[in-house]
C-alpha cells in the first residue's frame, strides 16, 4: 500500500461521515466564474467539492490516491440525490487526457510536477481553481504541511499559470473559520494558443 493512501485512509477511518458536508467557502463563493460543463476535482478526498459541482450541473470526475476517501465521495454524492465518477490513482501517475476539462479544481494538494498536465488538460476558455499553503503558514500555530516542499513561495501561484488570464488572485493570511491560513488562491483562465503574426510584406503599387 502507498504510504501516503494508508495515511490518508486511516485519516477518513478516524472521522464521522457527515451528509450535510458544505464545499469549501472559496469555491462556494466564486461558483458564477466557473463555466459549466466537464470538472476536474485533484485529490478529492470526501468529494465535499466534487459534489457541490454536481449539484450545479456539472459532469465531475473526483480523483483521489484513497479507496476510503472515494467511497465517502459516492455516499455524500448518493446522500445529495447528484452523481459523480470516482477514479483511484496515485495523482503522480495519474494520465491527464488534454483539451478535456471545462474546469480543474485543486485545493490543499501541491505536486508542481502535475501543473502542466493541470493546464494541458483544460480546453480552451477552460478555467482552474487553485489553492494551497504558502509559506507564510510556517509562521501560525495549528495544522497544515510540515515539509517545505508543500508549501508555496511568494508569488509562485501565479508563476505557476503564467500565460493564463487571472481572474482572480489573493496570497496572504486569512481566516477561514476559526483558523489562520497563509495560503494563495487563484482563479484562471486557459487563453487560445498565441499565433504569430503574419509577416507584412512591401509592394510597389500599380504605375
Amino acid at each position: 500500500m502507498h504510504e501516503d493512501q494508508k495515511r490518508w485512509d486511516g485519516k477518513y477511518l478516524g472521522k464521522t461521515f457527515d451528509p450535510a458536508r458544505t464545499p469549501h467557502p472559496f469555491l462556494r463563493r466564486h461558483l458564477r466564474l466557473l463555466p459549466r460543463g466537464t470538472a476536474l476535482d485533484v485529490a478529492a478526498g470526501e468529494g465535499r467539492n466534487a459534489v457541490f459541482l454536481a449539484e450545479h450541473g456539472f459532469k465531475v470526475e473526483a480523483v483521489d490516491i484513497s479507496p476510503v476517501g472515494l467511497r465517502r465521495a459516492r455516499m455524500l454524492a448518493r446522500a445529495r440525490g447528484v452523481k459523480i465518477k470516482t477514479t483511484r490513482a496515485n495523482l503522480a501517475e495519474y494520465p491527464l487526457e488534454r483539451d478535456h476539462f471545462d474546469l480543474i479544481i485543486d485545493f490543499y494538494y501541491l505536486d508542481r510536477a502535475l501543473v502542466p498536465g493541470i493546464k494541458n488538460a483544460l480546453k480552451t476558455g477552460g478555467r482552474v481553481v487553485f489553492e494551497t499553503y504558502t509559506t507564510d503558514h510556517k509562521r501560525l500555530a495549528g495544522s497544515g504541511p510540515e515539509n517545505p516542499d508543500y508549501l508555496l513561495r511568494p508569488n509562485e501561484l501565479l508563476r505557476l499559470f503564467r500565460g493564463f488570464r487571472v481572474l482572480f488572485y489573493r496570497e496572504g493570511i486569512f481566516r477561514e473559520g476559526r483558523a489562520r491560513k497563509g495560503i494563495a488562491s487563484l482563479i484562471a483562465e486557459k487563453n487560445a494558443p498565441s499565433r504569430s503574426p503574419l509577416p507584412r510584406t512591401r509592394g510597389r503599387g500599380p504605375g
